[in-house]
């Protein structure tokens, strides 16, 4: 394995975590909330108050930004 496909597997490891840590934060803020449901977080004031759902969606959106630059540079 080449070392781009290498960071391209971590990378998408470290997202897929991320998503499921914030999802699971998430549901201890609002129990039915969907992975759909996080696209919008605006959408509901409880989980934009929260200052740790705030700081761990912000650690997902730097992954995602990494990625699109790592396959933009592939």
């Amino acid at each position: 394995m080449n070392v781009e496909a290498f960071a391209e597997t971590r990378l998408q490891e470290m997202i897929e975590f991320q998503r499921e840590k914030l999802l699971k934060l998430a549901r201890e803020i609002l129990p039915d909330l969907t992975p759909e449901d996080l696209r919008n977080p605006q959408d509901f004031p409880e989980l934009i108050k929260d200052p740790l759902f705030n700081y761990e969606d912000g650690l997902l959106a730097g992954y995602l930004a990494v990625q699109i630059a790592l396959r933009s540079r592939l």
